[in-house]
């Protein structure tokens, strides 16, 4: 038997997935990791390069493990050397298919990213020809604002731990709208139009997933 928890979950996704069409996205849903990784798997043609930012929603998925047995990427995420890992990023920007969480999605289907080296917001607005976008229940906010609000409060002091940085998120959990050099808030994007019709697809899953 379905949860409270599932059918809201369900019910608001039909109204996102429909005002993400209206943004000209192709926009699904998925109750469960499972159903996604089949779906997204079934978006990327078997012989597209694949490459993908930092998500842990893809990670958390399954989604990277299954491109690196079943496709051709590029993938970074061993890399050791600075210039070479930066290299790959820039390669990735003409990838056939990016792959990558969001920070926010709003109900009104827009998408808000906040980005520290600039390869993943970078993908997602131009370059590789198709980006997939995995997104958790959780993210779902009620505006844009508040989506800005969720990420400099939550995700982004939550992904400052994972990092060997010095800010002051890092140190005491709070945004301060710091300076630092180590600030992993360099770029604000809303995509609040796919310009390309269906070259960004938004796949939500009815579960929390990622930060």
């Amino acid at each position: 038997m379905e949860t409270p928890f599932q059918i809201r979950n369900a019910k608001l996704a039909e109204v996102i997935v429909k005002n993400l069409k209206n943004r000209y996205f192709d926009a699904y849903y998925c109750a469960t990791k499972a159903e996604t990784l089949k779906k997204i798997m079934e978006l990327i043609p078997s012989d597209d390069v694949v490459a993908w930012g930092g998500s842990m929603t893809m990670e958390a998925i399954g989604v990277i493990d299954e491109v690196r047995k079943s496709r051709k990427v590029i993938d970074r995420d061993n890399e050791t050397d600075r210039a070479k890992k930066v290299e790959m990023m820039r390669q990735a920007l003409l990838a056939d298919t990016f792959l990558t969480g969001t920070n926010a999605i709003t109900i009104d289907g827009e998408l808000f990213n906040i980005d520290a080296n600039g390869n993943r917001v970078a993908a997602l607005t131009f370059g590789p020809k198709q980006v997939i976008v995995a997104c958790g229940m959780n993210k779902v906010t009620a505006s844009i604002e508040e989506a800005i609000a969720r990420v400099r409060s939550t995700a982004a002091p939550i992904n400052a731990q994972r990092f060997p940085i010095q800010t002051p998120c890092k140190v005491n959990g709070v945004c301060t709208d710091c300076k630092s050099k180590d600030s992993i808030c360099c770029s604000f994007v809303r995509t609040r139009l796919c310009h390309f019709p269906g070259r960004i697809k938004v796949v939500l899953i009815g579960e929390c997933l990622g930060l």
